[in-house]
């Protein structure tokens, strides 16, 4: 009948951000988003990410006994691309990283340049759009200029409007991967165990479900337009 949810988290919108929104929306209307590769990092931690805190339980049945741990009993970061119905990635950040401009540029040498994107087509290369939000390892000068030596550069690198996580995709795909692993409450006990959760939830979702995100496109930037910059549903 009911389901209980946490109160969503997002940025607060002023008046520039929603404007700069609506001139993102304006900019790539007439994209194809077929060509557009959609990326973010995700953390998951071993205790999932709000713990058990209260739920209903049936007449009769235990409440469950969650392990408590400081910051969720430390966690892993997952970085992961969507680009029509493929899944690129997720790949792991090592643990004990902090991504800033130089990590994260050889974050992605390492893993979706070598791993991914050195196979695919001259073609392929030169159409695909790569989206990145604008986290200071990802905007910063340095990064740029590293991409920018990649043939990422100009209308190859998307722009992309500030306090913007309803219009990444990718983001529902986190939402999937996060049910999925921590489905009835579930917890884990070392890095290794939820980084291989992740990756069985991942090879699970099939190109039909990525190919429904990344079509949702369109019908982000109409109902950004129609909200004049307002934050849209995921």
């Amino acid at each position: 009948m009911a389901k209980v949810r946490k109160a969503e988290r997002r940025p607060p919108l002023n008046k520039t951000h929603k404007l700069k929104r609506q001139d993102w929306a304006k900019k790539y209307l007439k994209t194809d988003f077929s060509k557009v590769l959609w990326t973010d990092e995700m953390r998951v931690s071993l205790d999932g990410p709000d713990g058990w805190a209260r739920g209903w339980i049936g007449k009769g049945q235990r409440a469950p006994v969650p392990l408590r741990r400081q910051q969720g009993g430390g966690g892993v970061l997952v970085w992961a691309g969507i680009i029509k119905d493929e899944l690129v990635g997720p790949f792991r950040v090592e643990d004990g990283v902090k991504l800033n401009s130089q990590s994260y540029c050889q974050f992605l040498e390492d893993t979706f340049f070598k791993q991914w994107y050195r196979k695919k087509s001259a073609s392929f290369k030169k159409n695909m759009i790569f989206m990145q939000d604008n986290a200071p390892s990802h905007a910063s000068k340095y990064s740029t200029a590293w991409l920018a030596r990649k043939g990422i550069k100009e209308e190859k690198l998307m722009t992309w409007p500030p306090c913007s996580p309803d219009l990444n995709p990718i983001e529902n795909l986190w939402s999937i991967i996060k049910c999925e692993i921590y489905k009835e409450a579930k917890q884990y006990t070392s890095l290794n165990s939820v980084w291989e959760a992740v990756v069985a939830a991942a090879r699970n979702v099939d190109g039909e479900q990525i190919k429904t995100l990344t079509e949702s496109m369109d019908g982000r930037l109409l109902s950004v337009l129609a909200k004049k910059g307002g934050y849209i549903g995921r």
